[in-house]
Protein backbone atom coordinates (compact mmCIF):
# COMPACT_ATOMS: atom_id res chain seq x y z
CA UNK A 1 0.00 0.00 0.00
CA UNK A 2 1.37 3.47 -0.90
CA UNK A 3 2.37 5.86 1.95
CA UNK A 4 0.49 8.40 2.32
CA UNK A 5 1.07 12.06 3.57
CA UNK A 6 -1.13 14.98 4.91
CA UNK A 7 0.31 18.86 4.33
CA UNK A 8 -0.68 22.02 5.81
CA UNK A 9 -1.37 23.52 2.73
CA UNK A 10 -1.74 27.26 2.45
CA UNK A 11 -2.78 27.95 -1.30
CA UNK A 12 0.96 29.34 -2.08
CA UNK A 13 4.10 28.81 -3.68
CA UNK A 14 5.91 26.97 -1.18
CA UNK A 15 3.45 24.73 -0.19
CA UNK A 16 2.00 24.08 -3.59
CA UNK A 17 5.49 23.35 -4.79
CA UNK A 18 6.07 20.64 -1.74
CA UNK A 19 2.96 18.66 -3.00
CA UNK A 20 5.19 17.40 -5.61
CA UNK A 21 8.29 17.50 -3.80
CA UNK A 22 7.65 15.34 -1.40
CA UNK A 23 5.92 13.07 -3.58
CA UNK A 24 9.29 12.49 -5.18
CA UNK A 25 11.69 12.30 -2.07
CA UNK A 26 9.19 9.75 -0.43
CA UNK A 27 6.97 8.04 -2.92
CA UNK A 28 4.44 8.81 -1.20
CA UNK A 29 0.51 10.65 -2.09
CA UNK A 30 -0.41 13.84 -0.56
CA UNK A 31 -3.35 14.43 1.20
CA UNK A 32 -3.31 18.64 1.22
CA UNK A 33 -5.45 20.07 4.15
CA UNK A 34 -5.97 24.00 4.32
CA UNK A 35 -7.37 25.44 7.46
CA UNK A 36 -9.22 29.15 7.26
CA UNK A 37 -8.73 30.69 10.69
CA UNK A 38 -9.69 34.21 9.10
CA UNK A 39 -6.51 34.95 7.71
CA UNK A 40 -8.12 36.06 4.36
CA UNK A 41 -6.75 36.08 0.88
CA UNK A 42 -8.37 33.40 -1.33
CA UNK A 43 -11.26 31.68 -1.87
CA UNK A 44 -10.89 28.19 -0.21
CA UNK A 45 -12.16 26.11 -3.02
CA UNK A 46 -10.01 27.68 -5.16
CA UNK A 47 -7.45 26.47 -2.65
CA UNK A 48 -8.17 23.00 -2.71
CA UNK A 49 -8.67 23.02 -6.44
CA UNK A 50 -5.43 24.66 -7.14
CA UNK A 51 -4.00 21.40 -4.11
CA UNK A 52 -5.20 18.78 -6.62
CA UNK A 53 -4.12 20.66 -9.78
CA UNK A 54 -0.43 20.61 -8.06
CA UNK A 55 -0.94 16.75 -7.68
CA UNK A 56 -2.34 16.37 -4.34
CA UNK A 57 -4.49 12.69 -4.58
CA UNK A 58 -7.23 14.60 -1.83
CA UNK A 59 -7.64 17.82 -0.72
CA UNK A 60 -9.98 19.21 2.32
CA UNK A 61 -10.49 22.44 3.41
CA UNK A 62 -12.01 23.75 6.43
CA UNK A 63 -13.36 27.07 7.55
CA UNK A 64 -12.17 27.04 11.14
CA UNK A 65 -12.58 30.72 12.06
CA UNK A 66 -15.85 29.81 15.03
CA UNK A 67 -13.75 27.29 16.17
CA UNK A 68 -10.50 29.08 16.36
CA UNK A 69 -12.42 31.80 18.19
CA UNK A 70 -13.49 29.84 20.74
CA UNK A 71 -11.52 27.57 21.54
CA UNK A 72 -8.22 28.95 20.99
CA UNK A 73 -8.32 33.05 20.93
CA UNK A 74 -11.26 32.37 24.03
CA UNK A 75 -8.94 30.78 26.45
CA UNK A 76 -6.02 33.53 25.87
CA UNK A 77 -8.42 36.44 26.38
CA UNK A 78 -9.90 35.02 29.65
CA UNK A 79 -5.86 34.24 30.45
CA UNK A 80 -4.89 37.92 29.49
CA UNK A 81 -2.10 35.52 27.67
CA UNK A 82 0.46 38.37 26.61
CA UNK A 83 3.69 36.87 25.95
CA UNK A 84 6.83 38.83 27.47
CA UNK A 85 4.04 41.13 28.86
CA UNK A 86 3.11 42.19 25.11
CA UNK A 87 2.38 39.81 22.42
CA UNK A 88 -0.93 38.66 22.12
CA UNK A 89 0.21 34.77 20.81
CA UNK A 90 -1.32 35.51 17.43
CA UNK A 91 0.38 33.12 15.59
CA UNK A 92 1.02 30.35 18.06
CA UNK A 93 -2.89 30.04 18.80
CA UNK A 94 -3.54 29.28 14.94
CA UNK A 95 -1.18 26.61 15.33
CA UNK A 96 -2.84 24.12 17.62
CA UNK A 97 -6.19 24.55 15.56
CA UNK A 98 -4.32 23.77 12.72
CA UNK A 99 -2.62 20.31 14.03
CA UNK A 100 -6.42 19.33 15.00
CA UNK A 101 -7.11 18.84 11.38
CA UNK A 102 -4.18 17.81 10.21
CA UNK A 103 -4.42 14.80 12.49
CA UNK A 104 -8.12 14.25 12.02
CA UNK A 105 -7.54 14.04 7.93
CA UNK A 106 -4.35 11.70 8.54
CA UNK A 107 -6.74 9.54 10.47
CA UNK A 108 -9.16 9.72 8.46
CA UNK A 109 -6.99 9.03 5.41
CA UNK A 110 -4.93 6.60 6.72
CA UNK A 111 -1.33 9.14 6.62
CA UNK A 112 1.46 8.10 8.78
CA UNK A 113 3.19 11.43 7.86
CA UNK A 114 2.17 14.95 8.42
CA UNK A 115 4.50 17.64 6.85
CA UNK A 116 4.46 21.58 7.16
CA UNK A 117 6.22 24.50 5.43
CA UNK A 118 7.87 25.65 8.42
CA UNK A 119 11.69 26.39 8.62
CA UNK A 120 14.37 24.84 10.79
CA UNK A 121 15.17 28.13 13.01
CA UNK A 122 11.48 29.69 14.12
CA UNK A 123 8.94 28.14 16.58
CA UNK A 124 6.34 27.03 14.17
CA UNK A 125 8.35 23.64 13.37
CA UNK A 126 7.55 23.13 17.84
CA UNK A 127 4.25 23.86 17.78
CA UNK A 128 3.43 22.01 14.96
CA UNK A 129 5.45 18.72 15.45
CA UNK A 130 4.71 18.69 19.17
CA UNK A 131 1.08 19.05 18.93
CA UNK A 132 0.83 16.41 16.08
CA UNK A 133 2.92 14.08 18.52
CA UNK A 134 0.86 14.97 21.51
CA UNK A 135 -2.64 13.81 19.53
CA UNK A 136 -1.53 11.13 17.67
CA UNK A 137 2.01 9.89 18.82
CA UNK A 138 2.68 7.32 16.09
CA UNK A 139 2.49 9.91 13.17
CA UNK A 140 5.99 11.25 11.50
CA UNK A 141 6.44 14.77 10.63
CA UNK A 142 8.51 15.98 7.52
CA UNK A 143 9.14 19.76 6.79
CA UNK A 144 10.67 19.72 3.11
CA UNK A 145 12.28 23.58 4.08
CA UNK A 146 14.19 21.67 6.61
CA UNK A 147 14.44 18.35 6.07
CA UNK A 148 14.95 18.15 2.16
CA UNK A 149 16.80 21.60 1.68
CA UNK A 150 13.80 23.15 -0.47
CA UNK A 151 14.81 26.38 -0.71
CA UNK A 152 12.77 29.58 -2.32
CA UNK A 153 15.66 29.10 -5.73
CA UNK A 154 14.58 25.23 -5.88
CA UNK A 155 11.19 25.87 -5.27
CA UNK A 156 10.70 28.42 -8.21
CA UNK A 157 12.51 26.18 -10.68
CA UNK A 158 10.49 22.81 -9.23
CA UNK A 159 7.32 24.88 -10.11
CA UNK A 160 8.55 26.15 -13.50
CA UNK A 161 9.88 22.82 -14.69
CA UNK A 162 6.91 21.27 -13.64
CA UNK A 163 4.32 23.87 -14.62
CA UNK A 164 2.99 24.34 -11.65
CA UNK A 165 -0.49 26.03 -11.66
CA UNK A 166 0.85 28.98 -9.38
CA UNK A 167 2.23 32.23 -10.14
CA UNK A 168 5.96 32.27 -9.08
CA UNK A 169 6.38 36.08 -8.45
CA UNK A 170 9.33 38.08 -6.79
CA UNK A 171 8.77 37.26 -3.32
CA UNK A 172 7.56 40.06 -0.18
CA UNK A 173 10.46 41.36 1.48
CA UNK A 174 8.67 40.36 4.56
CA UNK A 175 7.15 37.14 5.97
CA UNK A 176 3.95 37.79 7.42
CA UNK A 177 1.38 35.10 9.11
CA UNK A 178 -1.82 36.51 9.59
CA UNK A 179 -5.60 35.25 11.23
CA UNK A 180 -8.27 37.09 12.51
CA UNK A 181 -7.12 37.50 16.07
CA UNK A 182 -3.62 39.56 14.81
CA UNK A 183 -1.19 39.65 12.07
CA UNK A 184 2.79 39.00 12.10
CA UNK A 185 5.48 40.65 10.14
CA UNK A 186 8.94 39.62 10.00
CA UNK A 187 12.46 39.64 8.39
CA UNK A 188 13.38 42.00 5.45
CA UNK A 189 14.64 45.43 6.85
CA UNK A 190 12.74 45.08 9.78
CA UNK A 191 16.27 42.26 10.98
CA UNK A 192 18.38 45.79 11.43
CA UNK A 193 16.48 46.24 15.06
CA UNK A 194 17.33 50.19 15.00
CA UNK A 195 15.49 50.51 11.80
CA UNK A 196 12.22 51.31 12.22
CA UNK A 197 9.06 50.07 11.06
CA UNK A 198 7.49 52.15 8.23
CA UNK A 199 3.62 52.30 7.56
CA UNK A 200 3.33 50.17 4.63
CA UNK A 201 3.97 47.08 6.64
CA UNK A 202 0.32 47.73 8.66
CA UNK A 203 -2.97 46.19 7.34
CA UNK A 204 -5.04 45.73 10.41
CA UNK A 205 -4.21 49.01 11.76
CA UNK A 206 -4.70 52.53 10.77
CA UNK A 207 -1.43 55.04 11.73
CA UNK A 208 -2.33 56.27 15.39
CA UNK A 209 -0.64 59.62 14.99
CA UNK A 210 -3.60 60.60 12.27
CA UNK A 211 -6.34 63.50 13.75
CA UNK A 212 -9.48 61.45 13.90
CA UNK A 213 -12.65 61.30 16.12
CA UNK A 214 -12.49 58.73 19.48
CA UNK A 215 -14.44 56.21 19.61
CA UNK A 216 -16.19 54.79 22.87
CA UNK A 217 -17.31 51.37 23.19
CA UNK A 218 -18.74 48.87 25.87
CA UNK A 219 -17.74 45.19 25.85
CA UNK A 220 -20.06 43.19 28.05
CA UNK A 221 -18.66 39.87 29.56
CA UNK A 222 -20.10 37.07 31.24
CA UNK A 223 -17.73 34.48 33.09
CA UNK A 224 -14.73 35.85 31.28
CA UNK A 225 -16.41 35.18 27.69
CA UNK A 226 -17.09 38.90 25.38
CA UNK A 227 -21.11 38.41 24.57
CA UNK A 228 -22.09 41.91 23.84
CA UNK A 229 -20.59 45.24 21.59
CA UNK A 230 -22.54 48.31 22.81
CA UNK A 231 -25.37 46.30 23.99
CA UNK A 232 -25.28 44.30 20.72
CA UNK A 233 -25.09 40.18 21.13
CA UNK A 234 -21.99 39.26 19.53
CA UNK A 235 -19.89 35.85 19.18
CA UNK A 236 -16.68 35.57 20.01
CA UNK A 237 -15.71 35.53 16.60
CA UNK A 238 -17.66 38.78 16.01
CA UNK A 239 -16.57 40.55 19.17
CA UNK A 240 -12.44 39.96 17.79
CA UNK A 241 -13.46 41.14 14.15
CA UNK A 242 -15.57 43.86 15.07
CA UNK A 243 -13.19 44.89 17.61
CA UNK A 244 -10.31 44.46 14.72
CA UNK A 245 -12.04 47.14 12.78
CA UNK A 246 -13.05 49.76 15.31
CA UNK A 247 -9.62 49.16 17.53
CA UNK A 248 -7.47 49.33 14.26
CA UNK A 249 -9.20 52.53 12.69
CA UNK A 250 -7.57 54.07 15.94
CA UNK A 251 -4.27 52.51 15.25
CA UNK A 252 -4.30 50.22 18.71
CA UNK A 253 -2.44 47.04 18.87
CA UNK A 254 0.61 47.81 17.00
CA UNK A 255 3.35 45.98 18.81
CA UNK A 256 7.18 46.21 18.09
CA UNK A 257 9.31 43.75 20.04
CA UNK A 258 12.64 42.05 20.08
CA UNK A 259 11.05 38.47 21.64
CA UNK A 260 12.67 35.29 22.89
CA UNK A 261 12.16 32.57 20.52
CA UNK A 262 11.78 28.78 21.99
CA UNK A 263 14.96 27.81 19.32
CA UNK A 264 17.37 30.19 21.55
CA UNK A 265 17.40 33.10 19.58
CA UNK A 266 15.92 36.59 20.06
CA UNK A 267 13.99 37.93 16.91
CA UNK A 268 12.75 41.11 15.80
CA UNK A 269 8.71 41.14 15.45
CA UNK A 270 5.91 43.10 14.40
CA UNK A 271 2.97 42.91 15.15
CA UNK A 272 -0.92 44.33 14.72
CA UNK A 273 -3.83 42.47 17.54
CA UNK A 274 -6.20 45.65 17.54
CA UNK A 275 -9.12 43.51 18.67
CA UNK A 276 -6.92 41.07 20.80
CA UNK A 277 -5.75 44.20 22.78
CA UNK A 278 -8.94 46.05 23.14
CA UNK A 279 -10.61 42.68 24.84
CA UNK A 280 -7.50 41.67 26.80
CA UNK A 281 -7.35 45.07 27.97
CA UNK A 282 -11.18 45.07 28.96
CA UNK A 283 -11.03 41.72 30.64
CA UNK A 284 -8.31 42.86 32.53
CA UNK A 285 -9.86 45.36 34.26
CA UNK A 286 -13.17 43.69 34.80
CA UNK A 287 -11.00 41.32 36.68
CA UNK A 288 -9.67 44.22 38.52
CA UNK A 289 -13.64 44.91 39.85
CA UNK A 290 -14.50 40.87 40.07
CA UNK A 291 -11.59 38.77 41.12
CA UNK A 292 -10.66 38.46 44.57
CA UNK A 293 -7.19 39.74 45.52
CA UNK A 294 -5.49 36.24 46.61
CA UNK A 295 -6.87 34.87 43.25
CA UNK A 296 -6.11 37.43 41.06
CA UNK A 297 -2.17 37.90 42.50
CA UNK A 298 -1.72 33.94 41.90
CA UNK A 299 -3.57 34.12 38.09
CA UNK A 300 -1.11 36.26 37.20
CA UNK A 301 1.77 34.14 37.72
CA UNK A 302 -0.81 31.18 35.86
CA UNK A 303 -1.12 34.00 33.58
CA UNK A 304 2.71 33.85 32.30
CA UNK A 305 3.42 30.27 32.32
CA UNK A 306 0.24 29.55 30.25
CA UNK A 307 1.85 31.91 27.42
CA UNK A 308 4.91 30.65 27.65
CA UNK A 309 3.50 27.08 26.96
CA UNK A 310 0.97 28.49 24.29
CA UNK A 311 4.40 29.99 22.81
CA UNK A 312 7.00 26.95 22.85
CA UNK A 313 4.14 25.03 21.34
CA UNK A 314 2.52 23.16 24.29
CA UNK A 315 -0.88 23.69 24.21
CA UNK A 316 -1.90 20.07 23.90
CA UNK A 317 0.44 19.17 27.11
CA UNK A 318 -0.99 18.10 30.55
CA UNK A 319 0.60 21.56 32.12
CA UNK A 320 -1.55 23.81 29.56
CA UNK A 321 -4.93 21.61 30.03
CA UNK A 322 -4.50 21.78 33.94
CA UNK A 323 -4.02 25.54 34.27
CA UNK A 324 -6.92 25.71 31.44
CA UNK A 325 -9.37 24.48 34.43
CA UNK A 326 -7.78 27.40 36.95
CA UNK A 327 -8.42 30.00 34.60
CA UNK A 328 -12.16 29.01 34.06
CA UNK A 329 -12.55 28.92 37.33
CA UNK A 330 -10.80 32.24 38.31
CA UNK A 331 -13.00 33.66 35.48
CA UNK A 332 -16.59 32.29 36.75
CA UNK A 333 -17.58 36.11 38.50
CA UNK A 334 -15.81 37.87 35.46
CA UNK A 335 -19.43 38.65 34.18
CA UNK A 336 -20.16 42.70 33.34
CA UNK A 337 -19.44 45.58 31.40
CA UNK A 338 -16.23 47.87 30.95
CA UNK A 339 -16.43 51.21 28.79
CA UNK A 340 -13.27 52.19 26.64
CA UNK A 341 -12.38 55.21 24.66
CA UNK A 342 -10.69 53.68 21.23
CA UNK A 343 -8.29 56.96 20.69
CA UNK A 344 -4.37 57.64 19.31
CA UNK A 345 -3.27 54.14 19.37
CA UNK A 346 -4.68 53.40 23.11
CA UNK A 347 -8.01 51.79 24.17
CA UNK A 348 -8.30 53.48 27.63
CA UNK A 349 -10.83 52.23 30.04
CA UNK A 350 -12.90 54.74 31.69
CA UNK A 351 -15.77 53.00 32.94
CA UNK A 352 -16.85 49.72 34.98
CA UNK A 353 -19.91 48.15 36.24
CA UNK A 354 -20.52 44.46 37.57
CA UNK A 355 -23.57 42.94 39.47
CA UNK A 356 -20.43 40.64 40.35
CA UNK A 357 -18.37 43.32 41.52
CA UNK A 358 -16.10 43.36 45.22
CA UNK A 359 -15.97 46.96 45.05
CA UNK A 360 -17.85 48.31 48.31
CA UNK A 361 -18.43 51.98 47.88
CA UNK A 362 -19.12 52.45 51.68
CA UNK A 363 -15.61 50.92 51.84
CA UNK A 364 -13.64 53.00 49.47
CA UNK A 365 -15.10 56.04 50.29
CA UNK A 366 -13.30 58.73 52.77
CA UNK A 367 -16.21 60.95 52.74
CA UNK A 368 -19.27 60.65 55.01
CA UNK A 369 -20.83 56.83 54.94
CA UNK A 370 -17.57 55.23 55.11
CA UNK A 371 -17.98 51.68 57.11
CA UNK A 372 -14.34 50.67 57.27
CA UNK A 373 -13.20 50.49 60.19
CA UNK A 374 -9.91 52.97 60.79
CA UNK A 375 -9.37 51.77 64.77
CA UNK A 376 -8.39 48.39 63.11
CA UNK A 377 -5.52 49.58 61.33
CA UNK A 378 -3.24 50.01 63.96
CA UNK A 379 -3.55 46.61 65.59
CA UNK A 380 -3.12 45.10 62.23
CA UNK A 381 0.00 46.74 61.21
CA UNK A 382 1.75 45.87 64.59
CA UNK A 383 0.67 42.50 63.70
CA UNK A 384 1.71 42.77 60.04
CA UNK A 385 4.87 43.97 61.05
CA UNK A 386 6.40 42.29 63.55
CA UNK A 387 8.90 39.57 61.97
CA UNK A 388 10.21 42.51 60.46
CA UNK A 389 10.69 44.87 63.68
CA UNK A 390 12.20 41.64 65.66
CA UNK A 391 14.82 41.11 62.43
CA UNK A 392 15.22 44.82 62.48
CA UNK A 393 16.61 44.84 66.38
CA UNK A 394 18.72 41.69 65.54
CA UNK A 395 20.24 43.56 62.45
CA UNK A 396 20.66 46.59 63.46
CA UNK A 397 21.86 45.95 66.68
Amino acid sequence: MTERVVLAYSGGLDTSVAIGWIAEETGAEVIAVAVDVGQGGEDLDVIRKRALACGAVEAEVADAKDEFADEYCLPAIKANALYMDRYPLVSALSRPTIVKHLVAAAQKHGATTVAHGCTGKGNDQVRFEAGIVALAPDLKCIAPVRDYAMTRDKAIAFCEEKQLPIATTKKSPYSIDQNVFGRAVETGFLEDIWNAPIEDIYEYTSNPAVAREADEVVISFKEGVPVAIDGRPVTVLQAIQQLNERAGAQGIGRIDMVEDRLVGIKSREVYEAPGAIALITAHQELENVTVERELARYKRQVEQRWGELVYDGQWFSPLKRALDGFIDEANQHVTGDIRMILHGGRAVVTGRRSTESLYDFNLATYDTGDTFDQSAAKGFIDIYSLSSKIAAKRDLA
